[in-house]
């Protein structure tokens, strides 16, 4: 499972017009399965989105994590993050997990994310979604559990 993180002081995703979930300060996380990921890889994922720390402290230094800072966690399925881009000029797609499974373990990891931190919200599976972020710094890291 592999995560574009961004630190926001505000997202949005929006499905043919309609606001399906938003935030305020927190993270943004554009996820991607890969074949083979299961609740280990959903389990080690979320330890590392609200345990990594992006958010700062007294000092101005990058000391504090999402559980420490209480914001927001809007987690976005993201199908082309798991794209083979090593060659040619078009991405392949056999690197993703296929959209069933995708979904269960996104699905997977959006319901522990709610029984462990306060306020997440999600995009829609599968939809064309428009999304809207402020990102603050900015800062951006790419988190992989494997």
């Amino acid at each position: 499972m592999i995560a574009l993180i961004q630190r926001v002081t505000e997202a949005s995703v929006e499905v043919d017009g309609e606001g399906v979930g938003s935030i305020g300060a927190g993270l943004l996380a554009l996820v991607g399965v890969q074949p083979g990921d299961g609740p280990a890889q959903a389990g080690r994922m979320l330890d590392r989105l609200l345990g990594y720390r992006v958010f700062a402290d007294a000092e101005g230094r990058m000391n504090r994590s999402l559980a420490e800072t209480g914001g927001g966690l809007l987690l976005v399925s993201q199908f082309t993050l798991a794209a083979d881009t090593r060659s040619g000029m078009r991405p392949g797609f056999s690197t993703a997990a296929p959209p069933a499974e995708a979904e269960r373990q996104f699905n997977h990891l959006l319901a522990i994310a709610r029984q462990r931190h306060p306020r997440v919200e999600t995009g829609r599976f599968g939809a064309h979604m428009k999304i809207r972020l402020v990102n603050d710094g900015p800062v951006t890291f790419w988190l992989e559990a494997r």
